[in-house]
């Protein structure tokens, strides 16, 4: 998996407060080992998780880091569709708008 850009308010962040990203980080580290699922489905479960948090932010870095792991654009767009008849039509379109920003280059790393 190719190495993503740290977005500059983690950097921050990090900058700030050294010990608790440290510590975040390791977490994030144990967690993804601690069961069986592979980093492109862990990629497409945290970015259905921002889904259906409608968390913009996270939906543009999971979509990113998926990308990245292997799952296609389609599969992403998925995802978005899935989540219509769990959290709505308006909710699923706001996902699909978030992977159009993401794959069409419309949201930049900040």
């Amino acid at each position: 998996m190719a190495k993503q850009a740290i977005p500059k308010r983690f950097l921050e962040f990090s900058a700030k407060y050294p010990e608790v990203a440290e510590a975040y980080e390791m977490l994030g580290n144990k967690v993804h080992a601690a069961g069986p699922l592979n980093d492109k489905e862990r990629a497409l479960v945290k970015f259905a998780i921002s889904v259906g948090a409608r968390l913009e932010g996270g939906a543009h870095s999971h979509a990113r880091k998926a990308l990245a792991a292997g799952v296609s654009k389609a599969e992403l767009y998925h995802v978005a569709l899935l989540a219509m008849q769990t959290i709505g039509f308006p909710s699923s379109m706001a996902a699909m708008s978030w992977v159009d920003d993401v794959v069409k280059g419309k949201k930049k790393k900040r």
